[in-house]
């Protein structure tokens, strides 16, 4: 395992996955600069942390900050994509500007942040770009047409890039949540079941980030799949559907 300590940006910092991955790095002594859309969200001062204010959906301005954010951090050596949304429907229920926003924030944007940050990275002894993707890329389910397509692209994005970036010192990994403990399922239709077995913490989530990480800085970990011991979606006022029927 790595002892050495990184400097690791974390987009969608400030609350679910991203606020449980920088929490667990800045315990484990790593630097962490946490990304928000609204950085007000960020309550408490804590060494070794830094915050950015990025609205990911305006994709024209990325490029710029960026570029500024490595300028004032040039030792960032690992990035830890956790931005994301969720909505969910059949696409006759989607209006066109909801498609847009949600390819935009769960794919294009990290395309744009990657492409901005990648020819640093790749002039570092070692660096790693960590996406956090999700199940609704291994299988596509009813209502989910959209957001699995996102993740779907995510996913199929990750791959190539794993194979772009083979001859440098680039590490590209992907980690496949289950349904997770979070305030994405606040403004959902459905939420995994009760019991503590239907759905992983997103310090599960983050303990896998750390791994990756933390591994032999000559192996490369492609792909992790993290699920719920039991699966069971609960839909709201609607009681619960039994083990392995994906969310509708």
């Amino acid at each position: 395992m790595h002892t050495l300590k990184r400097t690791v940006l974390v987009t969608g910092a400030s609350s679910g996955i991203g606020r449980a991955v920088a929490q667990h790095l800045l315990q484990q002594g790593h630097t962490v600069i946490g990304v928000s859309r609204d950085c007000r969200k960020f309550t408490r001062t804590m060494d070794n942390f830094s915050s950015m204010q990025m609205d990911l959906s305006r994709l024209n301005d990325i490029p710029q900050q960026i570029r500024q954010l490595q300028q004032r951090c040039p030792e960032i050596d690992a990035v830890v994509f956790s931005a994301g949304m969720g909505r969910f429907g059949s696409v006759e229920e989607f209006s066109y500007p909801q498609i847009e926003a949600l390819m935009t924030i769960n794919f294009t944007s990290q395309v744009f942040l990657t492409k901005a940050l990648l020819p640093t990275l790749k002039r570092k002894a070692y660096s790693d770009l960590i996406y956090i993707g999700s199940e609704a890329a291994l299988k596509g389910s009813r209502k989910g047409a959209l957001y699995c397509a996102s993740k779907f692209a995510l996913r199929g994005f990750t791959q190539a890039l794993r194979e772009e970036c083979a001859n440098s010192n680039v590490r590209v990994c992907l980690i496949n949540p289950g349904m997770v403990k979070t305030a994405f399922f606040d403004q959902l239709a459905f939420e995994p079941g009760d019991h503590e077995s239907n759905a992983i913490l997103p310090d599960d989530v983050a303990e896998a980030v750390a791994y990756v990480l933390g591994s032999r800085a000559l192996m490369v970990i492609d792909e992790i799949n993290l699920s719920p011991l039991n699966k069971v979606v609960k839909f709201k006022n609607k009681g619960s559907l039994r083990p392995d029927i994906t969310p509708a």
